[in-house]
């Protein structure tokens, strides 16, 4: 077996939903625009091209805030 078969089968083992080695893995930041896309896309809103910037200094916010909004986009759903 592979090293880096090894290391996905632990991961995957550790994990305790599918996918969360992955989200992990991504940096704050990241994590918080593709929930925001997320939340988003759920409410109805599909982000847009243009809604680019403005979600990435969203996803700068601490993750409190980002929480709130999130939170507010699914209760409108």
């Amino acid at each position: 077996m592979s090293s880096t078969h090894s290391l996905f089968s632990e991961r995957r083992e550790r994990s305790s939903r599918p996918g969360e080695s992955y989200w992990t893995a991504l940096a704050p930041r990241d994590q918080h625009r593709l929930a925001l896309h997320a939340a988003l896309t759920v409410a109805g809103i599909p982000p847009r091209p243009e809604d680019r910037d403005a979600i990435d200094q969203l996803s700068a916010l601490p993750s409190s805030i980002n929480a709130t909004l999130q939170r507010g986009l699914l209760h409108t759903a």
